[in-house]
């Protein structure tokens, strides 16, 4: 009998805290109610926006739809002008992670490796800017792109990722700094003996091994550039041709008049979470295929210390 209680006991709490049978449902408990909290806004959006009208009218639907109705997904693929926008928008956010990812390393490595005048001043301007409100500099940079004739344009989204700027640029060439300040410096020394200069060894060593970093860069700057609404809509507010995140802006807006001439609510909600699931599907399908190596690149980037 004892034996039987003890190797029940055991079972349950394990010879260790963490390996019995009560911490693990405990721990799975915790997992999936913190993942419901993620999936829920995701469930209820997919599961409004293919409900018909006898569905949205009745109120004990609220999960589960008794069809699946596909109109308000096409009606939102026509608000949108989605194809046209989905290509303004993977334009724009691809060319800007693209531009910030080799700027911003460049500069990263800058400030992780060589010695320049004024070294930290400058790195205390860089994190100036990192701290700063956008809304600060946006009237600024509005007068400076009209001066130029860039309004209503991609140039204002383009052009400052030029110079390792752009969106959030500030915080990925810290990313790159803490990355490269984690090398040894025996590899430049043993390239410098070699001959080689600065950039031949940023080009030909340190670029090659920094691929954890250009992940996360890559991956933050697309994710940030493809659901920014606050820059286009202040540098392309009068354009006919605007990304995926502008347009929804918009037709929330159209919505909302169509709400206030007598539509009724019920009707265009699930428009809008059409459009919503049509914004975030393409992120959805690019963190599936780059989960592994994103997981990867936080870790070896230092962000989680």
């Amino acid at each position: 009998m004892n034996k039987s209680l003890r190797a029940m006991r055991m079972k349950l709490l394990g010879v260790e805290a963490d390996k019995g049978l009560l911490f693990r449902i405990a721990l799975y408990v915790v997992l999936i109610d913190v993942a419901f909290i993620y999936l829920k806004p995701m469930i209820y959006m997919v599961t409004t926006m293919v409900k018909g009208t006898s569905d949205l009218l009745d109120p004990a639907v609220i999960w589960v739809p008794t069809a699946v109705y596909g109109g308000h997904l096409a009606e939102a693929l026509q608000m949108l002008d989605y194809a046209r926008s989905f290509g303004i928008s993977l334009a724009i956010a691809t060319l800007s992670a693209v531009l910030q990812v080799f700027f911003c390393a460049l500069a990263g490595y800058a400030f992780a490796r060589l010695d320049f005048p004024l070294k930290k001043l400058w790195f205390g301007a860089l994190l100036f800017t990192f701290i700063m409100p956008p809304q600060v500099t946006i009237l600024p940079s509005i007068l400076l792109f009209k001066e130029l004739g860039w309004i209503n344009t991609f140039l204002p989204m383009i052009v400052p990722a030029l110079f390792g700027h752009g969106l959030k640029g500030a915080l990925f060439v810290l990313i790159f700094r803490q990355f490269f300040s984690t090398l040894p410096r025996e590899m430049e020394e043993a390239a410098r003996i070699d001959g080689a200069g600065a950039l031949r060894i940023f080009f030909r060593v340190m670029l090659p091994i920094s691929r954890p970093a250009i992940i996360v860069v890559f991956l933050f700057s697309f994710v940030w550039a493809w659901n920014d609404a606050y820059f286009p809509s202040m540098y392309m507010f009068a354009a006919q041709d605007i990304p995926l995140s502008v347009g929804m802006s918009k037709l929330n807006a159209q919505l909302a008049m169509e709400a206030q001439e007598g539509g009724l609510r019920a009707f265009l909600e699930p428009v809008k979470m059409s459009a919503s699931f049509l914004i975030i599907l393409p992120l959805l399908i690019l963190y599936a295929f780059t989960q592994r190596w994103f997981v990867e690149g936080v870790e070896r980037t230092g962000l989680v210390e």
